[in-house]
């Protein structure tokens, strides 16, 4: 088997939401395929590319050794189409995002992009805000949705909403806890964290999260996206500290309360390079301010506290 860029892009495409099922629905094909596209790969490189897991896979230490060189080939695929076809002068955007932006800021902002300008050709790559910072810096990325404001010299945020975390939990659960909650009082409880590797932002946050209440929080459990964490915390297997806007998710059998006394200095934020000359990048701003302005009245009216 000859390795292909279809193999690259359906490797990516599982790496970034750690689920087989969700993967095969981005790309729009079976599942049964794309297993075995994965297989072949895997073959081509003499090494397992994922470890699976009931809930999904996980990148094994060659996996993550391969995603970022997969992007950047996909990415200059793409960019030498461009150059040829001259597609370029439609207008082109890559844009990366952080996973709890998929559902919440990506679907508004893509139909605002296309309605202003219908021949922008968007490119998207879900990654972890490290990640994006890395990427805009080297050219990669054009912008980025991100949860971390960077201390790189040649980026800056272009817009920014404020998305503290609040806790996700059972519909009984929440009803006994009221609104807004002490994280205090659910010390002994089990906890649903984001997998350390593919989410350290949020990892991190829910770590200073319990130790600013005062105890560390027993994690039984980790899943590498905010669906995933989501979908344990439904199952009763544990609660979790996540962004507020994972409140706009409406996943079924998950409740959401506000953290009392949460922090006002967690953010979604919209990263690009200083004096970057892509015109396309103004009207990206402008889109994501709109968004995220609706965004803020959709959580107040959904996570009051």
């Amino acid at each position: 088997m000859t390795m292909e860029l279809r193999h690259l892009r359906y490797f990516v495409a599982v790496a970034e939401t750690g689920n087989l099922s969700r993967a095969a629905e981005k790309l729009f094909i079976a599942q049964p395929p794309l297993s075995v596209q994965i297989r072949q790969l895997e073959e081509e490189m003499g090494t397992a590319l994922f470890v699976r897991h009931p809930k999904g896979v996980r990148l094994t230490a060659a996996g993550e050794s391969l995603l970022p060189e997969a992007r950047y080939l996909l990415d200059r695929a793409s960019r030498m189409k461009e150059s040829v076809t001259g597609s370029a002068s439609s207008g082109h955007l890559a844009l990366g995002f952080v996973p709890s932006a998929s559902s919440t800021v990506l679907p508004k902002l893509i139909r605002l992009l296309k309605k202003a300008h219908p021949a922008l050709h968007i490119e998207l790559r879900e990654m972890i805000s490290s990640e994006q910072a890395e990427a805009i810096a080297a050219g990669h990325l054009d912008a980025g949705i991100a949860r971390t404001k960077p201390h790189h010299p040649r980026l800056m945020v272009a817009a920014e909403m404020s998305d503290p975390f609040c806790l996700a939990l059972t519909p009984q659960e929440a009803r006994r806890a009221g609104n807004p909650v002490e994280l205090r009082s659910f010390a002994n409880h089990d906890f649903v964290a984001f997998t350390r590797h593919r989410g350290p932002a949020y990892f991190d946050q829910s770590i200073y999260l319990c130790a600013k209440a005062g105890f560390s929080p027993r994690i039984r459990y980790e899943a590498s996206t905010v669906h995933g964490v989501l979908d344990l915390v439904g199952a009763g297997l544990g609660v979790a500290l996540v962004p507020s806007s994972c409140a706009l998710l409406g996943v079924a059998g998950v409740s959401f309360r506000s953290l009392r006394g949460a922090s006002a200095g967690e953010f979604l934020v919209l990263l690009q390079r200083k004096a970057d000359s892509n015109p396309i990048l103004p009207m990206l701003a402008d889109a994501v301010r709109a968004n995220f302005l609706e965004l803020r009245h959709r959580m107040a009216a959904t996570l009051v506290g």
